[in-house]
């Protein structure tokens, strides 16, 4: 008895995961249908946590959020009124998407994403030479490496004459809508299906999905309700299958959701990525180091849209997370980097077993905030340490060491993220200049 114990232990030290996995649960593909729910409390979260989480969305103009965990709804909520029917757009999380049926496309054989995307749009749909523009392929599309200038007045623009060379496809990552967008008219032709029919057959209808894409300016946006935006992010949790059916090619998915070039290593296909070693922003051409969501797992990815559109997805934790809503009190140039890590800050906080989530450092505290001269920053534990601050951009504005007061008289009013480094550990906070 006590060897079969012994070796029980045993194996529970070395395959720990093996006793949190669970299989996941898919909803029945009617709307009207019950989906299965999970008790907070079992996964020890607590109300007075979960009332906190839920005033600080409503703050933040939240619309509606859901968490799900192994595929079942434990948290949902919906606000002013919003409802689990209405529909919202997913701005820049949408693009998701579309790497999705770009992947469906090339399973079928329609297209390649190594081909030339004069292949599909035809010869000058940019004002590039005949070989510059050759020299672009769908993937460059995918992955935000077109070479294009995305410094134009309007980066969202698709006319030929706003599309220019810049540099060699593949040599420069920069976050351009127009070549992303173009996307959609690439699948057209290739598959001969307007996109929402391609959508419907490909996605919506194995899934149960709702939505639509909608034309609006130059820029392709998805609409759906918030239900659905989670059955899309279960259907990532679970690899791109979906109740035992793989709705698309697993070597294309794993190329989907990995390091894509070696500019960004956040970004895959349209996919950011946590966890690696550095990131790139919007409109910056800055690399910055460590991950854009350092409380969120080092594992998770998300789809991520204008006014902080979220489909996040973290399966060493089994959780997905959806926010859709307007425009939250942090500024996010498109890529609400910030208000996804203070999301997972919250999710992390609501294991009223813990004290805390870090078991090293508690949480910095930034005072006064809004603050108009100078902040001083305390929690601070470790005698060597950093504190920076960074635009909404992302470019680093005031750096000092091993001081805990810092004057900001000479920042513009704005929204700006401080970050803390103390030997190997990193946080972050919303600083609000007045």
């Amino acid at each position: 008895m006590k060897k079969l114990l012994y070796v029980l232990l045993i194996a529970l030290f070395l395959f720990p995961t093996i006793s949190k996995s669970q299989p996941l649960y898919y909803p029945p593909i009617s709307s009207t249908a019950t989906w299965e729910t999970i008790d907070p409390s079992s996964l020890g979260w607590c109300q007075t946590r979960i009332d906190e989480l839920y005033a600080f969305l409503e703050q933040e103009n939240t619309k509606g959020f859901i968490v799900l965990k192994d595929g079942k709804i434990v948290l949902e909520h919906y606000f002013g009124t919003f409802t689990n029917q209405s529909l919202w757009y997913w701005a820049s999380a949408g693009k998701t998407i579309t790497a999705f049926l770009v992947g469906k496309a090339q399973e079928e054989n329609f297209l390649s994403i190594n081909d030339n995307t004069s292949t599909y749009l035809g010869q000058g749909w940019t004002i590039c030479t005949p070989t510059q523009e050759n020299n672009i392929k769908i993937r460059n599309q995918l992955t935000m490496t077109s070479g294009l200038n995305d410094g134009v007045i309007d980066s969202d623009c698709t006319l030929n004459t706003c599309l220019e060379y810049l540099a060699i496809p593949g040599t420069r990552w920069a976050y351009h809508n127009a070549p992303y967008t173009l996307l959609e008219s690439v699948l057209q032709n290739a598959t001969g299906q307007p996109i929402n029919t391609y959508t419907q057959l490909k996605l919506k209808n194995p899934t149960g999905m709702n939505g639509s894409w909608v034309t609006i300016d130059y820029n392709n946006v998805f609409f759906s309700n918030v239900r659905s935006m989670a059955r899309y992010g279960l259907l990532i949790q679970g690899n791109g299958a979906w109740n035992g059916t793989q709705l698309i090619n697993s070597t294309y998915f794993n190329e989907m959701v990995n390091t894509s070039q070696d500019l960004n290593k956040s970004y895959g296909y349209l996919w950011w990525l946590n966890g690696k070693p550095s990131f790139m922003v919007p409109t910056s051409q800055i690399v910055f180091p460590g991950s854009y969501a350092p409380d969120a797992p080092a594992d998770m990815f998300a789809g991520l849209g204008k006014n902080s559109q979220i489909v996040s997805i973290a399966p060493s934790r089994g959780l997905v997370i959806i926010r859709m809503g307007d425009v939250p009190s942090s500024p996010d140039s498109g890529v609400p980097f910030l208000f996804c890590n203070q999301i997972w800050q919250k999710i992390n906080d609501l294991d009223c077993t813990l004290e805390s989530n870090n078991p090293e450092l508690d949480k910095i505290a930034i005072m006064p905030n809004p603050a108009t001269n100078t902040i001083s920053v305390s929690n601070i534990e470790y005698e060597k340490y950093t504190i920076e601050i960074f635009d909404m951009i992302g470019k680093s504005i005031i750096k000092v060491s091993n001081q805990n007061l810092v004057d900001i008289s000479e920042l513009a009013s704005s929204v700006y993220v401080v970050k803390v480094q103390q030997g190997n550990q990193i946080q972050t906070q919303k600083l609000i200049k007045k």
